[in-house]
């Protein structure tokens, strides 16, 4: 089945060709499990997948659906906030990370992620990145959560160091609304 072109398609095909079988992977924003179950099945059975969630709902979904496809052994979903990811894995040691910012698909719109917890998750995962590691962000905005996140986001990201990581972010340009934003880093080897 062909991948959609919108944020999390391009954000699927992009860790398609960069995370290789073994691979230990962050999912930063667990959600309902789907970014999980596609990073398990990108690392397989050699590789290990964290996914962490604040709502206890988020992550009953994300284990609940990880254990349907048969990737208990490789993935743990932790019930905590994205911003303690440093606290699950080394310095160095991840090969890629993928954020959904917004809300909980199907849940309560007005818990959504915050720009202080976010930037602070992002500074984590980069510095988590293996040499050549990879990160995804899908910036969403509009509806209760508003702008604020998406501003603070695309303005701390302006300023990562180039020599260290390259950020690149697209936009869907004739789209209506606000449509989300899909964000590229790779880490220099």
């Amino acid at each position: 089945m062909a991948q959609q072109l919108n944020t999390l398609g391009l954000a699927h095909r992009f860790l398609a060709k960069q995370i290789k079988p073994g691979a230990f992977c962050i999912d930063a924003t667990a959600g309902r499990g789907g970014d999980t179950a596609f990073l398990c099945g990108l690392v397989g059975p050699t590789g290990r997948v964290l996914a962490f969630d604040i709502q206890e709902d988020a992550v009953k979904s994300t284990r609940e659906r990880i254990e349907t496809l048969g990737y208990g052994a490789v993935a743990q979903v932790v019930h905590a906030c994205h911003s303690r990811m440093a606290d699950y894995a080394d310095p160095g040691s991840v090969d890629g990370v993928v954020f959904n910012f917004g809300w909980l698909p199907g849940g309560d719109h007005h818990i959504f992620t915050r720009p202080e917890t976010s930037i602070a998750a992002i500074q984590s995962g980069l510095e988590l990145l293996r040499p050549g590691g990879v990160m995804c962000l899908c910036i969403y905005a509009g509806g209760v959560s508003g702008y604020e996140e998406r501003d603070a986001l695309l303005e701390f990201l302006r300023g990562i160091d180039q020599r260290r990581y390259t950020v690149l972010l697209s936009q869907f340009w004739n789209r209506l609304n606000d449509p989300p934003i899909p964000v590229f880093l790779w880490k220099e080897a």
